[in-house]
């Protein structure tokens, strides 16, 4: 068993045996109550969670720089003097399955009491609204880890990237070696679609080169076969990271990626302003027929209408609103709003999460798209659809 979640609370009273009854009564879980140091248990047939409570009269003693969180969720950190310890054994049944009942508890609780929760392996502070997501909407490992960059050796790509929060899963977590400034928004994506593959017991086992999808390669070997390798790297960076981690390196071993990363940086090449515009156009063009083609499809008909729009996202290193485009299932059509779901989360940020339910006006469209069957219409398919009625 593993502590991995902490309810932090003002109150340094537990809740009621008689609240926790109603709170978790269910024919599917088996609530064991006040069983060892145990203020209570959630089990089912195949996971056990164990919440234990205790009471301070001075801080939980984390350092603020290391959580990643809101102010305000630091400030009803720092106020709690009632901390819910949660405990499974990370891994089993299956990783996520393990990590998403300890959430369901983490859940239930918080309709109990106020407080913010704490994430001890990824170091993240999330609200009552953030553990709702992580329950309600699809998987996304950003949410299970962080991603901590470095500065360990000399050079231009002098870079230490590794991730914190893979123990949840029962795994070890990940980490790369020289890289540069101009690699961290590739080598984050690369981490979080890896990570994801760990979590769900699909990646590579160690020392066993892989390709990818796009032709490139890589190997995860156990770091304390790999850092032997690094090169002007002082043993001392490594203070409080001796823990297991997996080190990506090349299929002959070696400490260089940029080839394996060169795909990811593709992703942030920036749409030209004419290709920006001619979408627009396309979207100004087609809207009207593209709303009433929606409105009047079949309840049965294999059609998913996408409209894009600008999203707003954490400020830029200047402190100015950065913005990105999402695509948005199209759910219901009232009048000049749209409210649908994201067919894909946010790039640089959780705010905007897969398959969360969003409004957005009509006036902010920049792009539309019809798919058929999960795939998306090229330009001249979906006119033909769209204006289909216009030319008969």
């Amino acid at each position: 068993m593993k502590d991995v979640y902490i309810l932090a609370t003002a109150s340094p009273k537990p809740v009621t045996e008689d609240e926790l009854k109603e709170a978790f009564e269910s024919d599917e879980i088996e609530l064991v109550l006040g069983e060892g140091d145990c203020l209570f248990s959630v089990r089912a047939e195949a996971t056990r969670v164990d919440v234990r409570f205790e009471s301070r009269k001075e801080d939980l003693g984390w350092s603020p720089e290391l959580l990643s969180g809101t102010p305000q969720s630091h400030e009803a950190l720092q106020g709690s003097r009632g901390f819910y310890r949660f405990s499974f054994e990370p891994g089993k049944p299956q990783a996520t399955v393990a990590v998403f009942e300890a959430l369901w508890c983490v859940r239930t609780l918080m309709e109990l009491v106020d407080g913010v929760a704490i994430d001890i392996t990824a170091f993240k502070l999330h609200t009552p609204e953030d553990i709702e997501e992580l329950t309600e909407l699809e998987f996304d490992i950003r949410d299970h880890i962080s991603l901590h960059a470095v500065e360990a050796g000399q050079g231009e790509t002098p870079l230490w990237i590794h991730s914190h929060g893979m123990s949840k899963f029962g795994l070890w977590d990940v980490e790369v070696f020289n890289l540069g400034e101009q690699d961290l928004k590739a080598a984050e994506i690369f981490f979080h679609e890896l990570c994801t593959d760990l979590a769900f017991g699909q990646s590579p086992p160690p020392r066993t080169p892989v390709a990818t999808s796009v032709g490139a390669a890589f190997m995860l070997l156990p770091a304390e076969e790999a850092r032997p390798n690094l090169r002007g790297i002082n043993l001392e960076t490594f203070a409080g990271h001796e823990m297991q981690f997996l080190t990506v390196v090349s299929p002959e071993g070696r400490h260089n990626l940029s080839e394996l990363l060169s795909h990811y940086r593709e992703r942030f090449e920036a749409e030209t302003d004419e290709e920006a515009e001619s979408k627009a156009e396309e979207a100004r063009e087609l809207l009207p027929a593209f709303k009433s083609r929606f409105q009047r499809r079949g309840l049965m008909e294999p059609l998913a209408f996408l409209v894009r729009v600008p999203f707003e996202v954490h400020p830029d290193a200047e402190g100015k609103p950065d913005e990105e485009r999402l695509w948005v299932e199209v759910i219901t059509w009232e009048d000049g709003t749209v409210i649908g779901k994201l067919v894909d989360g946010g790039q640089s940020t959780t705010e905007w999460r897969k398959g969360a339910h969003v409004e957005v006006e009509e006036s902010q469209i920049n792009a539309i798209g019809v798919a058929r069957e999960g795939r998306q219409l090229d330009p001249d398919e979906m006119k033909t659809l769209l204006l289909a009625e216009k030319l008969m």
